[in-house]
């Protein structure tokens, strides 16, 4: 489950967002919406713990993440969020696999290679097991980072422009495995995307169509 509370963020103290609140049940798939600059990716981090509210409640599986030290929401990040950003952000020195490995280790759980290489293989990434990032085509990368943000089974999967460099056959199995990973885990899934192939695939919409205060 994931719910906002009158949630308020502030860029050294310029510009001020005021998101709306709403509540995504856990096995539900949202679809984020907004015009450039209505804050999408901001409430994106926000809600990944990436970014501090200046004011407002983020709850996460009834845990408000915004009540937790660093160290505590590393660790619950780890366990209970997975993040697709635009950018993959893979340690380059590592393999495919090793990346995937390593978010395991990161949120402090048993290593489960089959899981690695399953997912890869859904992804029809499962070749590249041994390759290095830089090896990797962008639409390859962005599947990888697909993956590594389902590995630790999450309660919220939160994707930033996952369709972006996907054709379309792609486009649609990637969001089918987004959607179908989200209900066996019983997680809520939220997509911010400009992607107009997926508004019609999802029925659950948030629409940002705030204007932004500049101060």
């Amino acid at each position: 489950m994931l719910q906002t509370r009158q949630l308020e963020f502030s860029y050294d103290g310029k510009m001020q967002f005021h998101f709306p609140d709403f509540s995504c049940a856990s096995k539900e798939s949202w679809l984020l919406l907004g015009q450039s600059g209505s804050g999408k990716t901001t409430l994106l981090h926000l809600l990944g713990g990436m970014l501090t509210p200046k004011k407002g409640q983020i709850i996460v599986n009834e845990q408000d993440i915004t009540r937790l030290s660093s160290s505590q929401l590393d660790r619950f990040r780890g366990q209970h969020i997975g993040i697709i950003f635009q950018k993959s952000h893979f340690v380059k020195a590592l393999t495919v696999e090793e990346n995937l490995v390593l978010a395991q280790q990161l949120a402090r759980l048993s290593v489960d290679r089959n899981r690695v290489q399953s997912l890869l293989d859904r992804l029809n990434v499962g070749h590249k097991l041994k390759s290095k990032p830089d090896n990797l085509s962008i639409g390859e990368q962005q599947r990888v980072a697909i993956a590594r943000a389902i590995i630790n089974k999450p309660t919220i999967i939160l994707a930033d422009e996952p369709t972006s460099a996907l054709d379309d056959h792609n486009c649609t199995e990637v969001i089918a495995l987004l959607e179908e990973e989200a209900h066996k885990a019983g997680a809520t899934l939220l997509v911010v995307t400009h992607d107009n192939r997926l508004k019609t695939k999802f029925s659950n919409q948030i629409l940002l169509d705030q204007e932004i205060q500049k101060l």
